[in-house]
């Protein structure tokens, strides 16, 4: 099986297990992974608990349907990160409840989104950013991202939900999914007194476990 072929089932397998676990609902969400001669992308209006390989969007370097199903309406989104950010090699868009109801909270901490309160949110996932709203499949929402400069592997789109990056598929679906149960944490923790990592921890994370 070719490197391309085994990245699609590993798509399928991916997305339907974030699907089955309510991270994403309906035809919600939309996942692609960078591959040698563009990327592959969800297609558009597709449920990711039931994605074909086959039918799977590829798009060559230059943002060209070339094969496959229609792709995402967030394909902006997406080509924005990987412009910006050189090593992602895959970018997860869920509408998770936890972390789309922060992006809702008019008290979230837009430069701060998801502060420090477990280890593992300061290894897989970073400083999160709160990306002002425009509507879903905007262009604009790729102009956003740019004048981030790459400097956040993850944002949360105001209204809307989250968008997580890794180094390859696995990691950006786990860090999607640490995002989502910090989330949930600090909305189950919201009216009582939170013991957050000391900057002092935050920084040895880093230094010991690197920061993507």
């Amino acid at each position: 099986m070719s490197k391309e072929a085994t990245l699609r089932e590993q798509m399928v397998q991916l997305s339907k297990s974030l699907f089955d676990r309510g991270f994403s609902v309906g035809s919600a969400g939309n996942i692609s992974a960078a591959v040698d001669d563009g990327l592959l992308i969800t297609p558009t209006n597709s449920c990711l608990g039931f994605l074909d390989p086959a039918r799977i969007s590829k798009l060559d370097r230059n943002g060209n349907h070339i094969s496959g199903d229609k792709p995402s309406k967030e394909i902006f989104l997406h080509r924005a990160f990987y412009e910006t950010r050189p090593r992602t090699g895959a970018v997860v868009h869920l509408h998770s409840t936890f972390a789309t109801a922060l992006s809702c909270l008019t008290d979230t901490d837009a430069d701060d989104c998801i502060p420090p309160l477990t280890p593992y949110v300061v290894m897989r996932v970073g400083q999160v950013k709160l990306v002002p709203y425009v509507r879903p499949g905007d262009e604009r929402a790729g102009d956003l991202i740019r004048e981030l400069d790459g400097r956040y592997a993850a944002v949360l789109l105001a209204n809307h939900g989250p968008v997580v990056t890794g180094r390859d598929l696995a990691s950006a679906v786990y860090a999607a999914e640490e995002l989502e149960e910090t989330a949930k944490l600090l909305v189950l923790l919201r009216d009582a007194p939170k013991r957050m990592l000391a900057a002092a921890s935050v920084e040895e994370l880093k230094a010991v476990f690197g920061a993507y």
